[in-house]
């Protein structure tokens, strides 16, 4: 059992989950407008679950996907952290970039801070030598913060196992940025 780390930024707290996490986190996840590009919506029990799964993360390696907090109000406004897949994806092994957050938060920069503080934390506290990204052809409000993150799209799309063939969510991009590609901050 790893101690649990927090990430702190100018703004946002990433930090493990706490059990009034829960509501909000259910409501994130049940919201059809934050996951149009999944192919569906998650209900109490399974974003309840994915809270659970995501702490166990944090509890056994000392970080994971991480609840995010306004520092200046301490309010809950989603999950953005490092994650290994469990689904099975050709370009295992593997660490991602994720997030999403409440849409009441979005177009704020949130994302991208707190998904530069994981990438910083990847790189100078873990060593990787790359962290990837992954979402939806679709999903071009993500893809937009893989670029400012200075991710690098790889040629191509791959159908995600997760989504059932044929479905429009399907096709799938990927981005990477390896270490030395990562600007340090000044």
């Amino acid at each position: 059992m790893s101690k649990a780390i927090s990430l702190n930024t100018e703004r946002l707290v990433l930090r493990p989950w706490k059990p009034n996490d829960l509501e909000p986190f259910a409501r994130l996840n049940g919201d059809p407008d934050t996951l149009r590009f999944y192919p569906a919506t998650l209900d109490r029990t399974q974003s309840d679950a994915l809270a659970q799964r995501s702490q166990s993360l944090i509890a056994e390696h000392g970080w994971g996907p991480w609840a995010v907090e306004l520092k200046e109000s301490g309010e809950f406004i989603g999950m953005v952290g490092l994650n290994r897949p469990l689904t099975e994806l050709s370009f295992q092994p593997c660490v991602e970039v994720l997030w999403r957050l409440l849409p009441e938060c979005w177009g704020k920069g949130y994302a991208t801070e707190a998904a530069t503080a994981c990438l910083n934390f990847g790189f100078d506290t873990l060593g990787l030598e790359q962290i990837v990204a992954y979402t939806a052809q679709l999903n071009l409000p993500s893809q937009t913060v893989m670029q400012r993150l200075g991710m690098k799209a790889q040629p191509g799309t791959f159908d995600h196992p997760g989504v059932p063939a044929g479905h429009k969510l399907a096709p799938h991009v990927l981005y990477t940025l390896d270490r030395q590609d990562w600007p340090r901050p000044a």
